[in-house]
């Protein structure tokens, strides 16, 4: 599946605060993210890459935790930059308002220097299959990316 952000003209530093969904099929499979610069009367041009790795996020979401009884903002988990991700600094996953989500700063790959904020929150899917553990009255879950 492939989604993309509206265009921001003139801005080395663009702020495109879009929310997008993703149905996701393989919870094993990193979200990758490309960024292009737009180009009028040829080829978008690369500006590098990077990946999410949902799988903190899978293993926060299915802990055998009473989220309900936590304060708001507690953080579930934390995930360190390293060699098997794209992280600039250090990523929480939180409670808040009700819901997990993570927010995080993806160096680009492929590029001499780049930054995205991206912010992840489950939400409702129509059809999912549902990340819960076998027997688990979880709902199903499918997660959305917002781009900030």
């Amino acid at each position: 599946m492939k989604l993309k952000t509206r265009v921001i003209n003139n801005n080395c530093n663009p702020v495109w605060n879009e929310q997008l969904t993703l149905s996701i099929k393989d919870v094993n499979d990193p979200i990758r993210l490309t960024v292009f610069d737009k180009d009028r009367f040829s080829g978008d041009d690369k500006m590098g890459d990077g990946e999410i790795d949902l799988k903190p996020f899978l293993e926060a979401h299915q802990m055998e935790l009473d989220f309900q009884k936590l304060p708001n903002g507690c953080a579930i988990k934390r995930i360190r930059p390293g060699r098997t991700n794209c992280l600039a600094e250090e990523s929480s996953i939180t409670w808040s308002n009700g819901k997990i989500k993570q927010e995080m700063i993806l160096r680009l790959k492929n590029v001499e220097c780049g930054e995205l904020e991206i912010m992840l929150e489950w939400t409702d899917g129509p059809g999912c299959k549902g990340l819960g553990r076998e027997g688990s009255k979880k709902t199903p879950w499918m997660p959305t990316k917002r781009l900030d």
